[in-house]
């Protein structure tokens, strides 16, 4: 019996942090590894470019984003990894499903609201209509289930409502997607800034983010200086100690373990020492990941190898799916 499919993407627009980590690609290997799913991760290189980007960097943040999921356990003997833009079924279905949504779907978005107004110099059609392209890679390979956090939600929401149109419209064709959401020590769905715990952690706020290939020094200095809370107890509570809360929401992430039972082993300790404690085990769980993705970029032609291997084997699928859509809609004779 086939096993069922799972898709997701990153974009490659700059060096990935903590709160990537542990609201996605650590999720990622996990499902890969529960042998549970046919999975599918892609580089999403098309939605990076509703972001202002440098053509010269572009390549190397393609580069050092499948490295990272390399380093970070992906494995394509396991998993079809591949970058988007390889598979132009990508864009003509979103063409397709643009045609298919409405206006107002789209303004009510809550991302596009969000990052309009972080970047009010450069808000562009593209950002607009994210959500559509978000829906074709999903359900442009049967994929049953998308890992999402809770600002992807009502992007999976509209790829549903799409996919229900379409198949009402022309005839059954695609497959309604439904979410995993990280369990509770598999992922965290929102981490928030070490500067600022009001707010998400940012690659845009560098003091208030881990990146996952920062040096142990850096490491000891963020968390060191990461803000935390009046009193002096290790104890979670998002609305009187968001900092501390962040910190062991961390901890917890990263091992595994309770927070309950993290606030009992650090009773009585001083925020000094919980973040040593703490900065010692992120510098520990990523070293072998620094280790191996440093290794990863010494060789391109390999990453561009399994770019390249990846792409073919997602066209093969897209373009069977793309073909039938054309046929559902008149465009083949």
């Amino acid at each position: 019996m086939a096993k069922p499919s799972l898709i997701s993407g990153v974009q490659p627009s700059g060096r990935l942090h903590l709160g990537n980590y542990l609201g996605a690609l650590k999720n990622f290997v996990e499902l890969q590894n529960s042998d549970q799913y046919q999975c599918h991760f892609f580089v999403a290189d098309l939605h990076s470019l509703t972001e202002d980007f440098e053509p010269a960097q572009k390549k190397q943040q393609v580069l050092d984003l499948l490295a990272s999921f390399l380093a970070a356990g992906l494995d394509p003997k396991k998993s079809l990894i591949f970058i988007q833009s390889y598979v132009p079924a990508h864009s003509q279905l979103a063409w397709i499903l643009n045609t298919l949504t409405p206006f107002g779907e789209l303004s009510r978005m809550t991302q596009f609201k969000e990052k309009s107004e972080a970047q009010k110099e450069n808000i562009n059609v593209g950002l607009f209509d994210y959500p559509v392209l978000m829906a074709a890679d999903v359900i442009l390979y049967d994929a049953q289930f998308v890992p999402v956090g809770e600002d992807q939600l009502q992007h999976l929401e509209l790829a549903r409502t799409l996919v229900r149109k379409f198949n009402g419209k022309f005839g059954a064709v695609f497959i309604e997607p439904q979410p995993i959401k990280p369990p509770p020590t598999g992922g965290v769905p929102r981490l928030m800034s070490l500067a600022d715990p009001e707010k998400k952690m940012s690659k845009s706020d560098p003091a208030g983010c881990i990146f996952l290939d920062d040096t142990p020094e850096i490491i000891a200095e963020k968390i060191g200086a990461a803000v935390t809370d009046s009193g002096k107890e290790i104890k979670y509570d998002l609305e009187l100690k968001p900092g501390i809360s962040n910190l062991l929401t961390i901890y917890a992430g990263l091992t595994g373990r309770e927070i309950p039972e993290l606030e009992k082993e650090f009773a009585g300790k001083s925020y000094v020492r919980f973040k040593k404690v703490l900065a010692k085990l992120i510098t520990k769980h990523f070293a072998p990941f620094r280790r191996k993705k440093e290794r990863l970029l010494t060789k391109p032609e390999k990453l561009e190898k399994i770019a390249l291997r990846g792409g073919k084997l997602a066209n093969k699928i897209a373009n069977e799916k793309i073909r039938a859509v054309k046929e559902r809609l008149g465009l083949l004779f």
